[in-house]
């Protein structure tokens, strides 16, 4: 049995998840990861074997949530960690602008696919009184901007969800919010266009960020923390 710890990640087939997965599993740590992408998950199992494993799951579906956690918490046991990174955002637009489907597809993923990890997981991190759950939420879940509405409030809605799972676990489990910063990923390409080069890239951001997450433990239950870039 490999001696790191198990880390469960959510978005593993492109941006902050994929560079995570890489840098986890440098780093020792056995990586359980999940993407809406068949392709891109059957890539990452050709790149990176046993004891690591992904799966293609929708986060934002509750039933398939609940047959992965299944089958982890079968062959795995509870995790160590676990990173709901697994994230949308919308296309630039006023929110009356922006369709009823857009807007659901961003609370959907954002708040429900966090929520429906959580429901899964969580019990058996409790019952083990030990584990770190991390919701990646975003500058813009502490501040605001025009044209993201629905991803803004997305964000919000994580900070609240984590205040409130916080004063919920056991002692020796803990929930954080993580604003990971400005990273040069698709998602903030769509935001940002061309300026986005300016900022680091996944790669980059993980080398700082990922024995960031390694450190967090109980006594971090509640907090609101900010990545290192």
């Amino acid at each position: 049995m490999p001696s790191g710890k198990t880390i469960l990640i959510t978005g593993v087939t492109r941006g902050l998840g994929r560079a995570m997965v890489d840098e986890f599993i440098l780093l020792g740590h056995t990586v359980l990861g999940c993407g809406r992408s068949e392709a891109e998950i059957k890539k990452l199992c050709k790149t990176h074997g046993k004891p690591n494993d992904f799966y293609p799951v929708d986060v934002s579906n509750d039933e398939e949530v609940k047959s992965w956690a299944s089958l982890l918490l079968t062959s795995h046991g509870a995790p160590d960690l676990v990173l709901n990174n697994a994230g949308v955002i919308n296309k630039n637009a006023r929110l009356w602008e922006i369709s009823a489907r857009e807007f659901g597809q961003v609370i959907d993923v954002n708040v429900k696919g966090t929520a429906n990890i959580i429901r899964h997981f969580a019990p058996s991190m409790a019952v083990r009184k030990s584990g770190v759950i991390v919701n990646f939420s975003s500058g813009w879940g502490r501040s605001a901007d025009a044209e993201v509405a629905p991803y803004c409030a997305s964000k919000w809605a994580i900070e609240g969800l984590t205040q409130a799972l916080a004063q919920e676990l056991p002692n020796g489990v803990a929930v954080v919010a993580l604003n990971p910063g400005i990273i040069n990923t698709e998602m903030l390409q769509s935001t940002f266009g061309g300026s986005s080069s300016s900022y680091p890239s996944a790669a980059e951001w993980a080398k700082k960020a990922v024995p960031f997450l390694l450190k967090l433990g109980a006594g971090d239950n509640g907090r609101q923390l900010t990545a290192p870039v």
